[in-house]
């Protein structure tokens, strides 16, 4: 993207008589900017206009001084101007060094003799002083409005094993052998908190005078740690604390596997000033480096790495990402109240690095041209970039900024793209507001992933997606999604305090952080998406039920003849099927998706939900609604969870049904069936299998006059056999 840049250093007056602060004025058209009010020093100041948004060929920079006159009002006085001629400025293109200021004569007739330093050329954004510079159509100066690379913080699992605890001082007197109390012992870092089981403490023989716990509670640490871990023991009987250890972060012992066992250790109990002692507790604390913390939604991870640097890989290749700019953005808020606008820019993630590019304020098609890279350590993970409106460079009335506002989001799976391909393709931003999905206009990416060995990237499909320990020490789902929600919000609250911030809202967006809220639209989405998957078998089980009834006589035929084949020559059946695999997955080739696939409005089922339904999936947790229309949408909620409760008791019978036959709950049945199985072994033995099979085959593709239209003998047997459906309440 062409910039004419300007860079006004100094000025230097003719008559040193008026010392008075100066500043100089930039015109080109209907754009005018001031440097700064300097008194002795140098302005030294770029500025850079975006050459498009350009409407003169001519710019022209003067120097103006200020003087205060005895009834303190000030008066402003030109030192001269001079112009420039935009189809004269030369160009520079890095590497060359920067252009020299010159001194130029200002032409007044007033005052003349003074002289200004300054150097005025053509770049681009990759010039070096576009990231210093007074930028046109980002704002100028702010802060909020510039390109910014973010960095998530480097998480830890943090696994504390409560073992025991021993001389506990849980009262005064006698009380303590009166009751049997309850205990538990709680962690807390920083806003995190997890509790053990209770257990009681007494003179019981089912209780201990040490209770012992033998349970870890894992946390997510995330670096610069707290200071502190925080171990504290209550008793619930009087809902007090006995008394509390603090664990300097710094003390903690890092492992990459399960190999070295952390040392257990013993800490003191302190109570308050008047008990510094009220018993110790035994644990062991470590930080976990061979787990990747997941921080991220499962189907949009973009990082797999663990935490320890001792078991980092090299990357297999390199994702290079140009985020070009947008065509036909609608209007997200108003100007002035009078008209909307739009004022948007672009976040991508991968892995733990975000990038943001400048926001271009008032354009409903912005041009960025930025160009970002990153290291790929696995193709399969999942590059996410959103589109935002800025509303945070602008305080509200109360001072507080407002909020940025999503526009919409693309994701690229790595693993769909072609390696040292450039993919330029325009993506659909569709948002889903509690009206419907709306489309918001498009956005121009180009993305490319190089790998230079093929062997590294072949290697990865062979290796497994997370590190070691999440396989011999693997999590439960529930402490799972526990930990990957504590993940989340530790990054979003990370990120929330950079300068400028990363929108807490920014942040949920890209990561996915509701996946997990109840929602109708994505349940039906999903239910079809089975349904999708199940669409090849039922075709293939119609396709067989047309041959068995002889739908097409010829292809039957056929079928009779392979199977002859099959019993004839079996060593060719595997050989064959592999050959017309390779034959159809080959062919197919041709038809495969030249680009990377967008997100799919008919796929996420927005255009088929009610207004109702929309309404609930954006409303919060817990929910903010009325009663009554809470309660219509629990009711509707039941019949759903009705239909699904007994589709799972179908298929549950089922297996039932089958285990039922060994187990002998129903003695005739299963008596029925020893026979079987003991006349099956006579005939088996004496029939070869060959002949079995053909047979079988040949009863199977029977025509249909031979058939009998009510339900075969093993369907009705099945059929009968009991569940436990029956000994549910």
């Amino acid at each position: 993207m062409p910039f004419l840049y300007v860079r006004v250093v100094k000025a230097k007056r003719a008559s040193a008589e008026s010392n008075g602060p100066s500043y100089a004025k930039l015109v080109i058209g209907t754009h005018s900017i001031k440097t700064k009010n300097q008194t002795d020093k140098d302005w030294d100041q770029v500025f850079a206009f975006d050459k498009e948004g350009l409407n003169s060929s001519s710019l022209e920079v003067s120097v103006w001084t200020e003087e205060k006159k005895e009834n303190e009002e000030a008066v402003e006085n030109c030192l001269g101007t001079v112009a420039f001629d935009l189809q004269e400025v030369p160009k520079r293109v890095p590497p060359d060094s920067p252009l020299a200021p010159q001194w130029y004569s200002l032409e007044s007739e007033k005052s003349p003799g003074n002289d200004v330093m300054l150097a005025v050329w053509i770049g681009t954004q990759a010039d070096e002083a576009f990231q210093e510079a007074w930028q046109s159509d980002s704002g100028g100066l702010i802060p909020e409005t510039r390109a910014k690379v973010y960095l998530s913080p480097k998480l830890w699992y943090l696994r504390l094993t409560v073992i025991q605890t021993q001389d506990l001082q849980l009262g005064s007197g006698s009380e303590p052998k009166v009751r049997s109390p309850e205990l538990y012992v709680k962690g807390q870092l920083g806003a995190q908190v997890f509790k053990t089981g209770r257990t009681s403490v007494g003179l019981s023989p089912s209780s201990s005078a040490n209770p012992t716990w033998n349970e870890d509670l894992v946390f997510v640490a995330a670096e610069p740690f707290e200071p502190f871990l925080v171990v504290t023991v209550e008793d619930v009987t009087n809902w007090c604390a006995v008394g509390h250890a603090k664990i300097q972060m710094s003390s903690i012992e890092r492992r990459i596997d399960d190999r070295a066992e952390p040392k257990s250790r013993w800490f003191n109990l302190v109570c308050d000033e008047n008990k510094p002692y009220a018993g110790r507790i035994h644990v062991k604390v470590c930080l976990e480096g061979g787990y990747h913390v997941l921080d991220e939604a499962a189907h949009v991870t973009s990082d797999v790495r663990a935490a320890a640097k001792q078991l980092a890989k090299s990357p297999i290749g390199l994702l290079e990402v140009g985020i070009r700019g947008a065509t036909n953005l609608l209007p997200v808020k108003t100007k002035d109240g009078t008209r909307g606008t739009t004022d948007a820019y672009v976040v991508a993630k991968y892995g733990p690095k975000w990038v943001r590019t400048r926001t271009i304020l008032d354009r409903f098609n912005p041009r960025w041209n930025e160009q970002y890279t990153w290291d790929v350590y696995d193709p399969c993970t999942v590059l996410t970039i959103g589109v935002f409106d800025n509303g945070r460079y602008k305080c509200d009335e109360s001072g507080k900024p407002g909020k940025d506002i999503r526009v919409g989001k693309i994701r690229v799976r790595l693993s769909t793209l072609d390696t040292n391909r450039v993919y330029l393709n325009s993506y659909s931003l569709t948002v889903l507001l509690p009206g419907g999905a709306k489309k918001m206009g498009e956005i121009e990416i180009a993305v490319r992933f190089s790998c230079s060995s093929w062997l590294s990237l072949i290697q990865a499909y062979t290796s497994p997606m997370l590190p070691r320990m999440h396989y011999l020490r693997p999590l439960s789902p529930p402490q799972q999604d526990i930990l990957r929600h504590t993940a989340m919000r530790v990054v979003t609250a990370r990120l929330a305090r950079s300068e400028p911030p990363l929108g807490q809202e920014v942040v949920q967006y890209m990561i996915d952080s509701d996946t997990h809220v109840w929602s109708m639209r994505r349940s039906k989405a999903n239910w079809f998406r089975v349904v999708g998957c199940l669409t090849r078998a039922a075709t293939l089980a119609r396709w067989l039920d047309g041959i068995r009834t002889w739908v097409h006589p010829p292809t039957t035929i056929l079928v009779h003849v392979l199977l002859i084949a099959i019993v004839l020559c079996p060593h060719l059946v595997l050989p064959t099927v592999f050959m017309y695999a390779f034959l159809i997955i080959a062919l197919r080739f041709r038809y495969r998706q030249r680009g990377p696939l967008n997100m799919d409005p008919r796929l996420s089922y927005v255009d088929v939900v009610g207004p109702d339904e929309l309404d609930e999936e954006f409303d919060g947790f817990p929910t903010a609604r009325s009663p009554d229309l809470v309660r219509i949408r629990y009711d509707r909620l039941r019949a759903l969870a009705g239909r699904a409760q007994t589709l799972l008791g179908d298929v549950a019978a089922q297996g039932e049904r089958l285990e039922a036959l060994f187990n002998w709950r129903d003695p005739r049945a299963t008596g029925i069936f020893v026979v079987f199985c003991l006349i099956a072994s006579l005939v088996f033995y004496v029939v070869p299998f060959k002949v079995f099979v053909l047979g079988c085959g040949f009863y199977y593709l029977r025509h249909p006059r031979f058939r009998d239209d009510m339900p075969s003998v093993p369907m009705n047997f099945v059929r009968r056999l009991p569940s436990l459906s029956d000994q549910i309440l």
